[in-house]
């Protein structure tokens, strides 16, 4: 039975910050699912004598060890070599594999470099791991109780091969009893914050409570194990306690995002948005239009970073402008009634603020956002002390607006700025 796992991870563009090992995080949150505890997660170089350190750390920590990236037909790819070596197994050609590769540059009417053909070779012992998007065929191979996996480090690739081939598997290694989870996406309250908030709501003999902080949003993992029916019964018992205590923070439950629950809270109550925004240019706008099927709900929006914009296309007052200045609950207000009147819009949300990290002064610092919610109820705005580089504030500012646009489809009462908050 599979209870241990470690993911290794292999090239110099990881090891030299070129790009973001998100394989690994991804693998990790879909070990996390099946209830497999990651003991590590080691990053390694093209380095014959580092891969094969690493590669006997993660056998002597873990039940089944993981890898993606070094199985392409180049000579820095060295994992295949370096599993070989580690296990004592020969290097044999998987024909079905090599007979693919040349099919595949036949079908294009080009030659194949020979090298391609190293993306055949695998260890002794081999099972396929099919790659139905590239030509580098993955695997796996048992040896003394532990279990390798082997996968493309080229994530559209890496990802297919996982859901359909290594999760069955995996799951099939569980035994009878069984992972659930269910999960709650939170906004308004840190992960410290949700950690006091919740103690005590799911008992250890229970199941377990995780946290997971992707800014700007937490979300809340429950997971029980089991025997089939008395696991889902017990995740049934336990799954209302934990939405009731979450209260106005969770915002939806499970593989969601907040653009995709505003959409569907504004579909179903058959209104139209419009934005108005400044600080956030275009941010709200491009998280709206990221929801496939946006189209039946957004209306469009109005980046109206200069003042002039502001006054010519949103109707914003001069002497608001003048007065109380672009960064003003009162210039929020009229941005959104603006962009509501002018896109002939059910509902519109604006965003003014600074976003930094130069432009605060003491009345009015760095992160200072004010937002407008205009719909038919009436029109409200908020002010809120945000944080964080530049890409933070305007992103928080775009989850704080889309957030708005929620509660008011939803007919939910406004955020109290006080409620949002930072432990």
């Amino acid at each position: 039975m599979i209870k241990r796992a470690a993911i290794l991870s292999t090239g110099d563009e990881l090891t030299t910050g070129r790009i973001a090992d998100t394989n690994a995080q991804w693998l990790a949150d879909k070990l996390f699912e099946l209830g497999i505890d990651l003991v590590t997660v080691i990053t390694v170089g093209d380095y014959p004598e580092r891969l094969e350190w690493a590669w006997r750390q993660a056998l002597s920590q873990a039940d089944v060890v993981i890898s993606t990236g070094g199985i392409g037909p180049t000579a820095d790819d060295l994992t295949t070599e370096t599993v070989a070596t580690v296990l004592g197994r020969k290097l044999v050609t998987d024909e079905p594999s090599a007979d693919r590769m040349r099919r595949f540059f036949e079908s294009r009417g080009v030659e194949m470099p020979q090298n391609n053909l190293k993306q055949a070779l695998v260890p002794e012992g081999y099972v396929i791991v099919p790659n139905p998007l590239g030509t580098a065929p993955g695997y796996r191979v048992q040896s003394g109780g532990k279990h390798i996996v082997v996968l493309p480090g080229v994530p559209r690739e890496m990802k297919p091969m996982v859901e359909d081939t290594v999760l069955p598997w995996l799951r099939s290694q569980q035994g009878s009893d069984v992972y659930l989870a269910h999960t709650f996406q939170t906004f308004g309250i840190s992960e410290s914050g949700l950690d006091e908030l919740v103690a005590g709501v799911v008992e250890p003999s229970e199941g377990r409570v995780s946290f997971r902080a992707s800014f700007p949003e937490v979300s809340v993992r429950v997971v029980v194990h089991g025997k089939p029916e008395e696991a889902g019964a017990r995740l049934d018992a336990v799954a209302p306690r934990m939405r009731e205590k979450l209260g106005e923070y969770c915002y939806g439950e499970g593989a969601t995002s907040m653009e995709a629950v505003v959409g569907q809270a504004l579909a179903k109550r058959g209104w139209k948005l419009a934005l108005a925004e400044s600080c956030t240019g275009g941010l709200v706008g491009h998280r709206i239009t990221a929801v496939p099927g946006s189209s039946a709900y957004f209306l469009g929006g109005v980046e109206s970073y200069a003042n002039s914009v502001k006054m010519k296309i949103l109707n914003v007052r001069r002497e608001t402008l003048a007065g109380d200045g672009a960064v003003s609950e009162a210039c929020a207000r009229e941005m959104a009634d603006g962009a509501r009147s002018a896109l002939g819009a059910d509902v519109a949300v604006s965003t003014t603020g600074i976003a930094g990290p130069d432009g605060g002064t003491p009345e009015k610092p760095v992160g200072m956002v004010c937002f407008g919610l205009a719909s038919p109820d009436g029109t409200y705005t908020r002010t809120h002390q945000l944080w964080g580089t530049r890409d933070w504030v305007k992103l928080l500012a775009s989850q704080v607006a889309l957030d708005m646009v929620r509660r008011a489809a939803l007919g939910l009462p406004p955020w109290d700025p006080s409620l949002f908050r930072r432990r």
